[in-house]
């Protein structure tokens, strides 16, 4: 199988303008995904795609590759299949690399790597959640599984539902929060950017579900390394206190 790693990276963030930019122990967050994605020896190419200059400058000026796409992109789902319109090159599958979360490790695409066979159409990964306040933040997709490990479905909310008594649900159940990295088959991708938006996902504002309502499969493997994404400056700044605390 050949892959492509693509990271998009918009600049104009709603919560946290200019995002990719922002720095994390002095290296700024996209251009630390960037090597962190380098590291993946299943991927055989990264790039960056956004829409923004300055982003597109930054990435080659540390010696990575960029791609500029359209600033009318819905999702980065959308400017994953830009960029894979340009290349000259086809490949197997498209790994969409969250470009806010600068501790994605090279193992964990590694793990999103070996579900992709040739008939997988989507993959991602989830982690168990073991604290209730975390399966109660909207903030923290939670997803449900079946027993072949495809996706049931996503939410903000905590599902399923533990209807009896118990302070605490994870401990009564095996909940999973969503790890926000994809990989697709490119005929898929292809299929997929030209799906009108779904209820479920207008409802929810998770375009994964846009895949389920169509009789999409989405392939899931459990990873049992932490992430931490970054949405508003505050996020920042945990990352900068986490990547202190690592370096000491």
């Amino acid at each position: 199988m050949k892959l492509i790693g693509i990271i998009p990276a918009r600049y104009a963030s709603t919560r946290f303008p200019g995002k990719p930019l922002a720095r994390i122990g002095g290296v700024t967050m996209i251009q630390r995904v960037y090597e962190q994605a380098l590291q993946a020896k299943a991927l055989h190419q990264v790039i960056v795609a956004t829409d923004n200059s300055e982003i597109f400058n930054h990435v080659h000026h540390f010696g990575g590759q960029a791609c500029m796409t359209a600033d009318t992109h819905l999702s980065g789902t959308d400017r994953c299949y830009e960029v894979l319109a340009t290349q000259g090159e086809p490949y197997d599958y498209i790994v969409n690399i969250q470009g806010d979360e600068p501790f994605i490790a090279p193992e964990q695409i590694e793990l999103l790597a070996s579900l992709l066979d040739g008939q997988t159409q989507l993959a991602t990964l989830v982690k168990k959640i073991s604290d209730h306040h975390q399966l109660l933040n909207p903030n923290v997709v939670k997803a449900v599984l079946n027993k072949n490990h495809e996706a049931l479905y996503f939410s903000r909310s905590p599902i399923p539902y533990w209807r009896g008594p118990a302070p605490d649900w994870t401990t009564q159940h095996t909940y999973y929060k969503h790890i926000g990295m994809y990989a697709y088959r490119a005929d898929v991708l292809k299929e997929i950017t030209r799906l009108p938006v779904s209820a479920l996902e207008k409802a929810e504002s998770l375009e994964q579900l846009r895949w389920l309502e169509n009789g999409f499969k989405i392939k899931v493997a459990e990873t049992h390394l932490e992430t931490i994404g970054i949405d508003t400056p505050e996020d920042l700044e945990k990352a900068n206190a986490a990547w202190k605390a690592a370096q000491s």
